[in-house]
């Protein structure tokens, strides 16, 4: 990316969307605009973890304004990812279908860990850099996260179910403060936490760093009470607990430094908070500036180069996990990559749009083989599995899931995946991957000279073709493309075969 393009980042958290917006100057992000709109979706799930109409119209209606600020912006500037509550809904989909539909730009659900170091890359890049060994700990609505990273490194990364707005519901429901609250509260808290200790305990860190909601309120009370700016110490967390505890309710509760935003779920997340400060031993913690906006805006930025893509890292980690054949994996990328760019040459697609898609192609690819460790039977049904439940830094879960079902239909029938074909791209990506690994079936370079796969645009049919003589030279090749052929048939994107 240039200096002087413009970014956009959308946290869609449990009780607050957040719209951050900078420009890239030599490898920094500078602030040109931030917005926040307290939206309580968190608020919104039943007991049947769907969220009300309501909570997604509140989303909805904050998307619609954010959706005016972003006009202009292309596809590689913007990123929305979600959290917690659409990790739990279980209608998420109609959400986030709807919400695309108004913002504009598509919205990433990221699993916990995946929301943990991108926070981490958020906090870090707006800290002194250091060698100092860092905990960081966000307290959001519905999920805590726990990073231990040095530099720009986050090394651990853990996301807990507890939070500000869901431990403000259970525990203090009609906005009453009292001890038995805040003693079951906490006591509930640390019974989440606890396996925290092993990995994030005294002796693991230097400096405890708190990001986001719950540590930057909590701080601003505790400076407007005359204390250091930025810092908590433990002292200053029962001071507030003993001015929430005199107050008695929320509608009688006046604190300096108190948004009135804050104070529904104050009760929750203070508790979460003194959890945490004892059961790692921490005496103080620094409220950082940075926060898991920031971390998606600095991604945006890796993930426009392949080379520093985090994402890229992550499927060498896999490849190498599953003991997959690595030479059989890059051969299969390379013509896989090959065919679809023949394909995308007849279309018109954009070059940015080729790139991003061949680079998920090539992912694929890589990692198709993977269920193998698990067993040679249906390997690629296998192998869907491990994607769509792996911890994959970099990926959100709509991305390993679109891998998952390439690496499922890279063999077999196409039927399984009828409703994945609906989707042009994800058909030429999967044809583009079926071919190439038919081609590689001997775990040897194939001879692809005079292959072309052509198309035309808005028709469906794509055309095989090879030079004179070659199906003869490779019969057994030849044979299993014609019964590619007819397997494509059978779908809204035939193939036609041309000299076999």
């Amino acid at each position: 990316m240039q200096n002087g393009t413009l970014l956009a980042a959308l946290d869609l958290g449990s009780n607050s969307f957040r719209l951050e917006i900078g420009r890239l100057d030599d490898g920094q992000i500078r602030r040109t605009e931030y917005l926040k709109e307290v939206v309580r979706q968190g608020n919104g799930l039943d007991e049947a973890r769907n969220l009300s109409a309501d909570a997604m119209q509140r989303g909805l209606d904050c998307l619609a304004r954010f959706a005016e600020r972003l006009a202009g912006f292309q596809k590689n500037q913007v990123r929305a990812v979600a959290t917690q509550t659409l990790r739990e809904a279980r209608n998420r989909d109609e959400f986030l279908r709807r919400g695309h539909e108004v913002l504009g730009f598509p919205i990433d659900v990221i699993p916990g860990r995946e929301e943990a170091r991108l926070i981490y890359q958020g906090v870090s890049r707006l800290l002194p850099q250091s060698d100092e060994r860092r905990l960081v700990v966000d307290i959001g609505g519905r999920s805590t996260e726990m990073i231990l990273g040095q530099g720009f490194d986050a090394r651990v990364m853990e996301s807990f179910r507890v939070g500000s707005v869901a431990w403000s519901m259970r525990y203090f429901p009609k906005g009453e403060f009292t001890q038995d609250a805040f003693r079951m509260a906490q006591i509930a808290a640390e019974a989440v936490l606890d396996e925290a200790l092993a990995a994030y305990g005294p002796g693991q860190w230097d400096t405890a760093y708190g990001a986001s909601g719950t540590v930057g309120a909590v701080a601003d009370m505790l400076a407007a009470a005359g204390g250091p700016p930025g810092l908590i110490p433990r002292a200053g967390l029962e001071w507030l607990r003993e001015r929430l505890l005199k107050a008695r309710t929320v509608d009688k509760l006046q604190i300096d430094g108190m948004k009135d935003d804050r104070k529904l779920v104050i009760g929750g997340g203070l508790s979460v908070l003194l959890a945490i400060f004892d059961l790692l031993g921490i005496n103080e913690m620094h409220a950082a500036d940075g926060a898991l906006r920031h971390g998606v805006l600095y991604d945006l930025v890796e993930r426009d180069g392949a080379d520093s893509d985090v994402r890229s890292a992550s499927v060498r980690r896999l490849a190498r996990k599953f003991d997959t054949d690595a030479a059989q994996a890059e051969r299969v990328a390379k013509v896989a990559v090959a065919f679809h760019g023949q394909l995308q040459g007849g279309l018109g697609r954009p070059p940015e749009e080729i790139d991003r898609t061949q680079r998920k192609l090539s992912w694929a690819a890589q990692l198709h083989e993977i269920g193998f460790l698990v067993s040679h039977s249906s390997y690629h049904r296998h192998g869907a599995y491990v994607l769509d439940n792996a911890d994959a830094p970099g990926f959100a879960m709509p991305e390993l899931h679109r891998l998952s079902q390439l690496v499922l239909g890279h063999r077999g029938k196409l039927k399984k995946l009828e409703a994945e074909l609906a989707d042009p791209a994800f058909a030429q990506q999967l044809l583009a991957l079926r071919l190439a690994v038919i081609l590689c079936h001997a775990r040897r370079d194939p001879d692809v000279e005079g292959l072309k796969l052509a198309a035309k645009p808005r028709q469906a049919q794509r055309t095989l073709s090879c030079r004179a003589g070659w199906a003869e030279a490779f019969p057994q090749s030849a044979l299993l493309l014609r019964e590619e052929a007819a397997a494509w048939n059978k779908t809204p994107w035939p193939l036609q075969l041309s000299g076999f």
